[in-house]
């Protein structure tokens, strides 16, 4: 067949280890472009051995580093993809089938999250549905540095196949990961004027537990599925903790 006329945009640092599986899952894609922050491992050299064209660029946060990856495609339609993710071949005739006659400018996919080993199929872990696909003309990136969208005033639809999510990381990792990730949420409420209080320290936590572990039927995945979401739950305490402490750093 031939190949799809988009581009699948990646953005990567020292992702050798994960970006080749990424890229074997997106073959039916015309282009294949990786923006590389300063990779010190065999990333760029992965990348290009299997096809994809390398473009090396200062990191300017997530948001801004995936549009920068957008702006430089040879099609007006993306796919993007974290270095962790893979397009399972369901997804992949799903996207071709649908880019033959598009009935929107937007797609969510249904994200599949490996936690502990297992397969998520419940909770925050699945379906995690994420818009990926879009007419660069009708959407784009966020400026946020950490918790980036898609933004589009278009009709968004949904695809069917999974986007398979494996960081393949050790607890310590995951965890300093999502300390990195609150302290920058955190800086970004702060600086667009948003306060936190004692409700929100509290409450929000705990009403995200109930949401994902009861009503999204979190306690369907066992024991991982309890981990996934107490630390979203703990993501989302230290998140407004560490909100506080900024806003009695600036008094």
């Amino acid at each position: 067949m031939d190949p799809l006329p988009l581009t699948v945009c990646i953005i990567a640092k020292d992702a050798a280890s994960q970006i080749g599986e990424c890229l074997a899952s997106v073959r039916f894609a015309a282009e294949v472009l990786v923006v590389d922050s300063g990779s010190t491992d065999a990333t760029v050299a992965i990348a290009e051995r299997e096809g994809a064209r390398v473009v090396v660029h200062e990191w300017q946060g997530f948001g801004r580093q995936k549009q920068f990856a957008v702006q430089g495609a040879k099609h007006d339609w993306v796919l993007c993809l974290d270095v962790d993710e893979r397009v399972t071949e369901a997804l992949a005739a799903t996207i071709r089938a649908e880019m033959a006659k598009p009935r929107c400018n937007a797609y969510r996919l249904a994200r599949r999250n490996r936690f502990l080993g297992v397969w998520l199929k419940h909770g925050e872990g699945y379906p995690d549905w994420t818009l990926r696909l879009f007419h660069r003309a009708h959407a784009s990136w966020s400026n946020d540095e950490v918790h980036e969208a898609v933004l589009t005033t278009s009709q968004v639809a949904r695809l069917t196949g999974d986007l398979l999510h494996d960081s393949a990381e050790d607890i310590a990792t995951y965890l300093a990961k999502q300390n990195r990730y609150t302290s920058l949420h955190a800086e970004a409420l702060f600086k667009q004027g948003v306060r936190a209080n004692a409700w929100r320290l509290f409450v929000n936590p705990a009403v995200r537990f109930v949401k994902f572990y009861f009503f999204k039927f979190g306690f369907l995945d066992g024991a991982p599925g309890f981990a996934h979401v107490a630390i979203g739950c703990n993501n989302t305490f230290h998140k407004y903790l560490k909100l506080l402490e900024l806003q009695k750093a600036s008094r």
